[in-house]
């Protein structure tokens, strides 16, 4: 494939060959699916050696709309010729703000970033200038920063909150302990953790939930414990975005924190990104130096304003949820029909594929999986993230193209490990992320 040989020559000027790992080719089915894309419109895209495939990873969650939104593009089309970035400020960047503070039930003020790694640093940075102490206690992936790789200087801490086994080339060792991770579900271990640093923790910072709903009354529980220990809640809603709602998760959970972080869906993959909050908590950050030239870039402020009016305007998280609950019963009745043994579950807006096997097995079915469905046209993981452009036409051969694949695996299935690795045509996927929320 000529995207291979693109990647190859990647591989001799780009450290490790891409600028995010989920972009990884090993991420996927390598060799097989897509690596280097040439276009993208609505639900699909297509490929460096002409082939088209319907997109289930929306931009790693970044696109929500669908991909050249006409209204967002025009949007931005229209900025441009009005210039993206001077010498002084933009109005824009007040009326985002206004939007975000009407939106989001934590908002009362505003800062912007580029992306959600940048922004979680932004907040980790407010949250410990107000507090004035340093230790974070964090559940969930948050980005490459200093202050979350941290973690890593005690080895293995992030295995199940980043990816296993990542070194903190570069990381001052100075910073060890300063992040300190907690598991998800268990407001025991958290109170522990809270009261072993009293006094020292400036935030729990956290991804109130990725694919699966939390326990009952357990985010309850975590504000109840940061109010106790006055240390600040901090929720990461750069993956979940605004897919359950137009205000992020915290309408839907009823469960407020004190800042709440996100990036990727806000703009339709734009580059975008904001950390907002409570005046008391925010308004301290006009005294840090927190600083850059393109946060106030207005095609970033454009595309999210936009976006997120079009979100309200065309009811996209309800889309988006009735995608999702007809996309899981076709996936069920495919799995059914061949006696795959897999379990569709997620939310309704992000559902996901359990391979029901031994352990050892799981990946080499889920890569499986990815292969199969690449063969017939369907990018993704064993899970999907939605946008409001994946409709029937997506669905119908999603479905049909889900049939024959799990068909495939049942049968490799009878031969055991041998049988699923002899119909593989690529390594079994690395790098997969392996995540505390689900």
């Amino acid at each position: 494939m000529r995207q291979q040989q693109i990647f190859e020559r990647a591989c001799s000027l780009i450290p490790g060959g891409t600028q995010l790992v989920s972009r990884r080719p090993t991420q996927y089915a390598s060799g097989v699916s897509p690596i280097y894309a040439r276009w993208a419109k609505g639900a699909r895209f297509g490929d460096a050696d002409g082939r088209e495939f319907i997109d289930w990873v929306s931009g790693i969650g970044a696109v929500i709309l669908g991909y050249c939104d006409d209204v967002v593009d025009q949007a931005v089309c229209d900025q441009l010729r009005q210039g993206t970035i001077y010498s002084v400020n933009h109005e824009l960047e007040v009326e985002l703000a206004e939007e975000l503070v009407e939106l989001i039930p934590c908002a009362e003020m505003v800062r912007y970033a580029k992306g959600g790694g940048e922004a979680c640093a932004v907040a980790v940075r407010i949250a410990r200038g107000v507090t004035g102490r340093d230790k974070i206690l964090f559940c969930g992936y948050h980005g490459w920063h200093d202050w979350y790789l941290a973690a890593n200087l005690a080895p293995g801490a992030l295995d199940d909150h980043l990816l296993p086994g990542i070194d903190p080339i570069g990381v001052p060792a100075a910073l060890r302990d300063t992040a300190l991770p907690f598991p998800y579900g268990d407001p025991a271990e958290l109170e522990a953790q809270l009261e072993r640093h009293r006094g020292e923790v400036a935030a729990v910072m956290m991804e109130p939930l990725r694919s699966q709903w939390p326990p009952e009354g357990y985010l309850e529980a975590v504000r109840e414990l940061c109010d106790r220990e006055r240390v600040l809640l901090i929720f990461d809603e750069v993956s979940t975005g605004f897919r359950l709602s137009a205000g992020g998760v915290q309408p839907v959970l009823g469960v407020t924190p004190d800042l709440a972080v996100f990036a990727k869906s806000i703009s339709n993959g734009f580059p975008m990104g904001a950390v907002v909050g409570r005046r008391d908590v925010m308004a301290p950050a006009a005294s840090m130096f927190i600083s850059s030239t393109y946060w106030s870039d207005t095609i970033g402020l454009r595309a999210a304003l936009t976006t997120l009016r079009e979100l309200r305007r065309r009811d996209v998280p309800a889309t988006l949820k009735a995608t999702g609950q007809t996309l899981k019963e076709r996936i069920r009745q495919a799995a059914s029909a061949t006696h795959c043994p897999v379990r569709v579950s997620g939310l309704d807006v992000h559902p996901q594929l359990e391979f029901e096997l031994e352990p050892a097995w799981r990946n080499l079915a889920a890569t499986l999986y990815i292969q199969e469905m690449a063969l017939r046209g369907c990018h993704g993981y064993p899970s999907f993230y939605l946008n409001a452009a994946q409709g029937d036409p997506e669905i119908e051969q999603t479905a049909a193209a889900a049939k024959e694949t799990f068909a495939l695996i049942a049968a490799a299935v009878e031969d055991g490990e041998a049988g699923l690795r002899a119909r593989l045509r690529c390594p079994p996927r690395g790098d997969a992320f392996r995540r505390q929320v689900r």
